[in-house]
């Protein structure tokens, strides 16, 4: 497909099924490949669609510098898409965030400022807030709370899907700002009310990256409870092992957060009979690894998947 410009190649990912991980003839399991976004995430979605909101309000002038809070994914596309638009932009992220997330901010130009990494993306938002409060030079898009992070995905992700997979039955994501699974579930569940929406949460006192944890005390001003079918919690063990899983058997390289996607969308195939479930995996695994993911012993990661009952 051509484009005119980067910004414009955001969104049309591939769906593709994930058929070893079928646990009967009857269920099958699809991943939307988020990491085929330009910058590699589908924070590229609510980037392009939170500038042009405010760029529409009148809030954005090139003489003034977008600040956002973000664990790393949305400020790399907020990066991507200002340098392309010619705006400044300064992400405010943990200072234990991992080193490519660092890298790839300082290659697009940003500004960056770290805040507490014990704090997670609950500090950072902290810190945000208080910067765009010492200078009306600041404009914060604020992820959490910003109308057009679901709306991106009501207008893009939701309508890809249905076009790909009419009979889609299930819809699993991680729960991060809450954007994902509000657009995109509020509009699978106008083309059919019997889809499910399924989140991906961490264990309370567990992290894993780019997800939220609600039990933290922290509930996105744009995430509406009711929509949600069910809240899958998952371990960051388990997120690591189904990440490493999915490169090994399908050759998908995501991040980790998908891994625990995957887990979440296993765990309701277990019980079902029939089914069309689509994941969403956010990245891809580029990001990840310094973690060194990927260099861990695969008999053992083996075993340890499959004697996990929901496998």
């Amino acid at each position: 497909m051509r484009n005119d410009n980067i910004v414009d190649a955001i969104g049309n990912t591939p769906l593709v099924e994930l058929s070893s991980f079928s646990p009967r003839s009857g269920v099958r399991i699809f991943a939307k490949l988020e990491s085929q976004n330009p910058t590699g995430s589908v924070k590229d979605r609510i980037a392009r669609a939170m500038v042009r909101a405010a760029e529409k309000d009148g809030i954005l002038s090139h003489e003034k510098t977008i600040i956002e809070p973000t664990s790393g994914n949305t400020g790399i596309s907020l990066a991507m898409v200002t340098r392309r638009l010619g705006y400044r932009f300064t992400a405010v992220m943990p200072e234990n965030v991992g080193i490519e997330r660092t890298q790839l901010l300082k290659a697009y130009g940003a500004d960056i400022v770290y805040s507490p990494g014990a704090g997670g993306t609950n500090q950072a938002i902290e810190v945000a807030k208080k910067l765009a409060e010492t200078s009306d030079q600041y404009v914060m898009l604020y992820q959490y709370g910003n109308a057009a992070n679901p709306g991106a995905h009501y207008e893009t992700t939701g309508p890809e899907i249905i076009n790909e997979l009419p009979s889609i039955s299930h819809f699993v994501a991680g729960l991060g700002t809450g954007g994902t699974l509000m657009g995109t579930g509020r509009r699978l569940k106008e083309h059919k009310d019997t889809i499910k929406i399924i989140a991906a949460v961490p264990e309370p006192d567990d992290r894993i990256q780019g997800l939220r944890s609600l039990e933290e005390g922290f509930v996105p001003p744009i995430l509406d409870l009711n929509l949600l079918d069910a809240r899958m919690m998952i371990t960051g063990e388990d997120s690591f092992r189904m990440t490493d899983k999915l490169l090994r058997d399908e050759g998908v390289f995501a991040g980790v957060s998908s891994g625990a996607v995957l887990a979440a969308a296993l765990k309701t195939a277990q019980k079902l009979e029939e089914a069309n479930i689509v994941c969403l995996f956010a990245d891809g695994g580029w990001k990840y690894l310094s973690t060194g993911l990927w260099e861990r012993d695969y008999d053992e990661l083996q075993e340890s998947v499959e004697g996990k009952l929901w496998w």
